[in-house]
């Protein structure tokens, strides 16, 4: 009986930021706004990695792989968000709802075990850099590309499918602006506590291995840093760093300020401010930092525009 379900629910209401509609608004052209940069800047740089000659190197085919997932797991939330400001009732249907819980965690598991892969082959490179075209070969790069694939999306099945598992047959009201796995656990009119084990385990497993791999990498890293003797060297090997740490500094910050802060500090309010930063603005993000600080992304955009240009001129 503990399988059997009693779910009557037929879709969900989210609550959204607020019942105002001069602030729904003006949330609606904002996050319009943040959208429309986050798809021009993150097909921007797939455009350029993928068709600058330069840029065929093991770094900007990652590069290009994390573009495309910050703009799958944006394009999971926002567009439904923005029906949402734009509707008097903001709700999704059951199954529509499951299937943004299904991808949104796929994605962003993905996403954690791509950014371990980026800093695996920046130990390579600084600290292994004769090694470097062996060890990093393009079968080697596709395979770390398929298996954060792979991990990604057998977590999103076992946790959506014990998800389903689970009966919906009383509130339907969701007080966020998406389906979200622990607020829909609070929806449950039936036993959860497995749910919640497997969501601690597979995602604290997820965290544990890929934030250590990180952390060892970049050890590994800052330790021939400080061996090399001349201080542009130092310069040059912090700075192909730079952006990456960057990045991961704003994608695990988020992430763990969200689902590591004792339940004795949960704010709702609080919850949905990052909510939007790491699922709506850090994508955006991503592009500009990797743009500005990487003199060579820089300088591809720089010969892509005035290959457009010179075309526009050429018609």
């Amino acid at each position: 009986m503990a399988w059997e379900n009693w779910t009557t629910v037929t879709e969900f209401v989210f609550k959204g930021f607020t019942d105002r509609l001069d602030f729904q608004v003006t949330l609606f052209v904002i996050f319009l706004l943040i959208y429309v940069i986050t798809v021009v800047g993150n097909l921007g740089i797939i455009a350029v990695v993928w068709l600058d000659s330069h840029l065929q190197m093991p770094m900007y085919f990652f590069l290009s792989n994390l573009s495309f997932l910050d703009l799958c797991y944006s394009s999971v939330v926002t567009p439904k968000m923005l029906l949402n400001l734009s509707s008097e009732r903001k709700t999704i249907s059951f199954a529509g709802c499951f299937i943004q819980l299904y991808f949104y965690a796929a994605f962003v598991t993905v996403e954690c075990y791509l950014l371990a892969a980026m800093a695996c082959n920046r130990y390579v490179a600084i600290c292994n850099p004769l090694y470097y075209p062996i060890v990093m070969s393009q079968k080697v790069c596709v395979s770390l590309l398929a298996g954060s694939y792979i991990a990604g999306f057998v977590n999103s099945v076992v946790l959506t499918g014990f998800a389903l598992r689970v009966s919906f047959c009383g509130p339907n009201v969701i007080d966020h602006f998406f389906c979200d796995g622990p607020l829909l656990s609070k929806l449950a009119c039936s036993d959860t506590r497995l749910n919640q084990v497997l969501v601690l385990a597979f995602g604290g497993f997820n965290e544990v291995t890929t934030i250590s791999v990180i952390l060892i990498s970049y050890g590994c890293i800052l330790f021939t840093i400080l061996r090399m003797g001349s201080v542009l060297d130092k310069c040059k090997a912090f700075g192909t760093c730079a952006s990456h740490l960057v990045v991961i500094t704003i994608f695990y910050g988020t992430l763990l300020f969200m689902y590591l802060l004792p339940s004795s500090s949960y704010s709702l309010g609080r919850d949905k401010i990052v909510s939007v930063f790491y699922a709506v603005v850090t994508p955006m993000l991503n592009p500009f930092i990797y743009s500005l600080r990487n003199q060579e992304v820089k300088s591809a955009l720089k010969r892509a525009v005035g290959r457009i240009i010179t075309s526009l001129l050429k018609w």
